[in-house]
């Protein structure tokens, strides 16, 4: 009998950009079923949940292809309900496709997955005496996501934007950005978005090994959900 993987997206749903890239390390064993904190709401919606000051901020995509910025604080409650959704469809696991900090205050009656974990658990690892340099979607999350892999993992990375959704090519000068440090042991693509082409692309062009978000944390759904 397959498993179910219920998977939240801080967007809208499907993520079609997203899962395909990750069914290879799922295992055949296992179903997909999704749901997203914004699905439902129209796109003059969303642009009310702009961020002020001292929120923590989120990016994501829409089913018509924008990208979105917005605050945390107004999906909360939003995300429990696509908990409830996927529990009432039977969901095994649940992951949040969103590399995301998360407050401590959601319900569940089967395990809740947070990719922010397993990424912050495992990139330490691959470190040795040099740099870790952190690649997020907006320059409105630099400084929380230096703050929070500091806090995590006793590292201050260095941190550099670049959104997987621009229509500009931000993956080419995120390239250019790293061409000019030295001595960087890993790259961490600190978000869901970013897809396994943009992860070559770094790699052949610099030469730097590089931990993508939505690959390691297929593996480890995967490592769970199968026998």
């Amino acid at each position: 009998m397959k498993r179910k993987l219920g998977a939240i997206t801080i967007g809208q749903s499907p993520r079609n950009d997203v899962i395909p890239e990750m069914l290879p390390y799922l295992g055949d064993n296992v179903e997909v079923i999704q749901a997203g904190a914004l699905d439902g709401l129209s796109y003059e919606e969303i642009l009310e949940f702009k961020p002020e000051a001292d929120d923590y901020v989120l990016v994501s995509k829409l089913q018509d292809g924008r990208s979105v910025k917005f605050a945390e604080r107004y999906i909360l409650p939003r995300l429990q309900d696509c908990i409830d959704k996927l529990e009432s469809q039977g969901a095994d696991v649940i992951l949040f496709i969103c590399t995301g900090a998360f407050p401590d205050i959601f319900k569940s009656k089967k395990p809740i997955l947070y990719p922010q974990k397993i990424l912050h658990g495992t990139t330490p690892s691959l470190i040795d005496k040099s740099k870790l340099v952190v690649i997020t979607p907006d320059e409105d999350q630099i400084v929380q996501a230096r703050d929070k892999w500091k806090e995590t993992t006793g590292i201050e990375p260095l941190v550099i934007n670049a959104s997987p959704y621009s229509e500009e090519d931000e993956i080419a000068m995120a390239i250019t950005k790293l061409k000019e440090y030295d001595n960087i042991d890993v790259v961490a693509m600190d978000c869901i978005g970013y897809t396994e082409e943009m992860k070559n692309r770094i790699v052949k062009e610099t030469n730097i090994p590089v931990v993508l978000a939505r690959s390691i944390v297929a593996r480890v759904i995967g490592e769970i959900l199968n026998p």
